[in-house]
């Protein structure tokens, strides 16, 4: 599996369970000339603006590892350009959902982490 598939494979599981926790997600993939979200949701109060990164079970270092400070300013940025394009006003929450997958690509397990950064 490719690396871009296996990153889609873990955003849908990851809007999936978010869902499923009563999230509204409202963007997937949005990019705009400033970077991408993954994952857009809202769950009031806040929108929430969802960095998934995903890894086989096997690695040594977290998932969320990989959110560096300068991949962290870049999502900043992208969300304050979404939020002034769409016009919308409320909290803001950056989080990281964690996704690892086995050899088979099955999802083995994820770690939603709110308020990442």
């Amino acid at each position: 599996m490719t690396t871009k598939l296996i990153g889609a494979l873990g955003e849908y599981a990851a809007a999936r369970e978010l869902r499923e926790k009563g999230y509204d997600i409202l963007s997937v993939n949005y990019s705009n000339n400033v970077g991408e979200l993954d994952i857009v949701a809202q769950k009031l109060p806040y929108i929430c603006f969802v960095e998934v990164k995903t890894r086989r079970g096997s690695t040594m270092f977290r998932a969320a590892d990989a959110v560096d400070f300068h991949k962290q300013e870049n999502i900043k940025s992208a969300a304050a350009s979404y939020m002034n394009k769409y016009k919308m006003k409320a909290l803001l929450r950056y989080d990281i959902y964690e996704v690892y997958i086995d050899d088979e690509d099955n999802v083995i397990s994820t770690n939603h982490i709110e308020n990442a950064f």
